[in-house]
């Protein structure tokens, strides 16, 4: 007898996931603006903490004061930090722009890395926003983007029982084919927006309920 879908094991429930959620969030995409591979890089680094549509206002002003890493290098670092204010930890996250800047003008020619090894040593930059560079901007895909959202439903969905995003992107890249690794992220990312939220996920209109091991435990 076949069992019910709840009982998936991991890999065929992470494909059914993606399955449903294609359907579910067709036009789920990165939410960030930009137009090339630095200005990527800086709206990622910056939306920590953050929401993509605050990180939006911002770097609709920011991005035409500061078109270069040289720009964002020999700032003034003050002056910097007000600019991005409204973002959050801008105190730290200045230091971490203007530092990566400094590497990029230093190390790489003004031009943004293109492999993992190379983003990751990035002041300010993990493996998620190295992620998220490198399959949207150069189209590399290296891992699994594992943010706020792709944690949360990765651990509800059955598919990770661990709470490190490094280890979750692991788990995630077992048992989903490389080429759905970062349509995974977004297709997460929108779930949790709209759907399965933090404080209070709407289990009776999700279409994953049926294969969620968490569906019921939520009032």
């Amino acid at each position: 007898m076949k069992k019910p879908e709840i009982y998936l094991e991991p890999k065929p429930r992470a494909l059914k996931v993606i399955e449903l959620l294609e359907k579910e969030h067709a036009d789920a995409k990165i939410a960030l603006h930009y137009s090339n591979p630095l200005e990527l890089l800086v709206a990622t680094m910056l939306s920590a903490q953050s929401t993509d549509e605050t990180i939006n206002k911002v770097t609709k002003t920011l991005f035409k004061k500061y078109t270069k890493p040289e720009d964002y290098a020999n700032a003034d670092l003050k002056e910097l930090e007000q600019d991005i204010r409204s973002t959050g930890f801008y105190h730290n996250k200045a230091k971490n722009l203007q530092n990566t800047a400094k590497m990029l003008v230093d190390k790489y020619n003004s031009k943004v890395p293109e492999t993992m090894e190379e983003l990751v040593k990035l002041p300010g930059v993990a493996r998620k926003t190295a992620n998220i560079v490198l399959t949207n901007a150069f189209g590399v895909v290296a891992g699994v983007a594992v943010d706020t959202h792709v944690r949360r439903l990765a651990q509800r969905l059955g598919l990770s029982e661990n709470k490190d995003p490094n280890k979750i992107e692991q788990d995630l890249m077992s048992i989903v084919p490389k080429e759905k690794w970062m349509r995974l992220t977004d297709l997460l990312i929108f779930h949790g927006r709209r759907v399965c939220t933090a404080k209070k996920p709407n289990c009776a209109r999700c279409v994953l309920n049926k294969i969620c091991p968490s569906a019921f435990t939520f009032d």
